[in-house]
């Protein structure tokens, strides 16, 4: 995820690109004082909430104007956020692995239309002959996405890119490649594996040569996660107070897990967007992220975002490309929380208000549940979750919540906002196994047949559905 002195003189180190006519030339009339005051009173509103801690850093051509630190690095030993703490910057090392490929193309062992089958041996789905390492990177090659019960179920030495990679080799591509987009992890895991493949060194071997090593990235960490220093814990705040997520993490991937300071993550992004030291402006004007957004060079007041998030972790980096003003947001609790900030900070800058913090979606809606029962609940589920995180599945926010209070013995509220997932989102099989498992632990052995049966209904291959049924003595017909 990803000191002070490298981010004051990052502006000596980054090369003019040719797709941007935003440099030195651009005269700042920005109250930053004012917009200061703003930004805290906006942290605030979100640390009284008991949802952030963590660091915010907004910068102008490299040279910050906003820097601080919030709450708790650990919550258990008390230990504070300072600038040096590390945080898991989740998917925005996607970022990193896009560098790497660009840098391979670079050197003429790689090209954007090569094909996925021409360097990785045994994809043999339909379809798949198709895919480029173009359509890898724009996350329009078909594949979903890797994080399902499987690969959960294995421990977290096993959650390797080997292992995705072969599970890859048995998921069928959800639409021909090129035709359409849908975010996937599994297509950076396999261009993890096509940099080893093509490089001959391990994909860690060529972010440290191309990306730590000339940046000088001397706080981002990307492998040995047991040794990182100065680590931020994740949490989650949930029912009854917070939970980490140590539990959960892996070492770092192609498609996320680095670890790093803020200051780190905007010297990267500086020379990402705004120079020619990391992607060539050869490249540039033909990767398709580039040329998407080359436009917003010289369209003033633009922001974009790049995120990553997981349990007990988000982070963002918004960059406004015109103005080169830039907005990093280091969190160590759970998304979308670092990019509302950002997102605030930035129409505090356009000099816009702020959207109005709230509760996380899960949190928010069991409020409403509580407040004003299971009936209203289900008439206006959308708005009480209208600020989960786009890109996350609805489902999951009852499936969350009836965990949660099946591990408080809160079996019958469970089992109603476990049935209202139902209700809402029949298509999902997982809503009826988790209402299958809870039924069980009530006592009511029929109930929880009839709910796996109705899960594998939706999906035959759900492998807990099948365990359970299994175990139960029944055969699903």
């Amino acid at each position: 995820m990803k000191n002070l002195i490298i981010a004051l003189i990052i502006s000596t180190l980054v090369f003019a690109c040719g797709t941007s006519k935003a440099g030195e030339d651009i005269k700042s009339d920005l109250d930053w004082e004012k917009i200061s005051t703003k930004v805290d009173q906006l942290v605030n509103d979100y640390i009284e909430l008991g949802i952030f801690s963590g660091v915010v850093l907004i910068a102008e051509k490299g040279a910050p104007v906003y820097r601080k630190t919030f709450g708790l690095a650990n919550r258990e030993t008390n230990t504070p956020v300072t600038f040096e703490t590390t945080f898991n910057l989740g998917s925005m090392n996607k970022s990193f692995t896009k560098v790497v490929i660009a840098k391979l193309i670079e050197n003429g062992k790689l090209s954007l239309d090569d094909k996925l089958v021409d360097i990785l041996a045994g994809y043999n789905q339909p379809m798949i002959d198709q895919v480029t390492i173009s359509h890898l990177i724009n996350h329009t090659s078909g594949f979903g996405d890797y994080a399902g019960p499987d690969y959960f179920s294995l421990d977290l030495e096993q959650r390797t890119m080997v292992t995705i990679a072969e599970f890859a080799k048995t998921m069928d591509l959800e639409f021909p490649p090129g035709d359409d987009q849908m975010y996937s992890n599994t297509g950076y895991i396999l261009l993890g594996m096509i940099i080893e493949k093509i490089s001959g060194k391990s994909y860690l071997q060529n972010v440290r040569e191309y990306v730590i090593e000339p940046l000088g990235l001397a706080n981002t960490y990307i492998e040995n996660l047991a040794n990182i220093p100065n680590r931020s814990v994740g949490y989650m705040k949930t029912l009854n107070g917070y939970i980490d997520n140590l539990d959960i993490l892996s070492e770092p991937k192609p498609d996320g897990g680095f670890w790093g300071t803020a200051d780190d993550v905007l010297t990267f992004y500086r020379a990402f967007f705004h120079g020619d030291q990391l992607v060539s402006k050869a490249l540039r004007e033909k990767m398709e992220f580039f040329v998407m957004i080359a436009p917003y060079y010289e369209q003033p007041q633009i922001g974009l975002p790049l995120a990553g998030g997981a349990n007990g972790l988000n982070t963002v980096h918004v960059e406004m490309l015109y103005e080169q003003i830039s907005i990093v947001v280091l969190a160590n609790m759970d998304e979308p929380i670092a990019e509302n900030i950002g997102i605030g900070a930035l129409n505090i800058i356009r000099n816009r208000e702020p959207e109005t913090a709230q509760l996380p979606a899960t949190l928010n809606v069991y409020k409403v549940y509580e407040e004003k029962g299971i009936d209203y609940l289900k008439a206006n589920f959308e708005e009480a979750s209208s600020n989960f995180h786009p890109a996350d599945p609805k489902h999951w926010i009852l499936n969350h919540l009836g965990y949660n209070l099946l591990n408080e013995d809160e079996q019958d509220k469970a089992i109603e906002l476990f049935t209202l997932n139902t209700e809402l989102f029949p298509e999902e099989a997982n809503v009826w196994d988790s209402l299958a498992e809870a039924w069980l632990e009530q006592g009511d052995k029929s109930k929880a047949i009839e709910n796996y049966k109705k899960a594998l209904s939706v999906d035959p291959s759900l492998p807990s559905a099948k365990k359970m049924l299994k175990q139960l003595g029944v055969t699903n017909k």
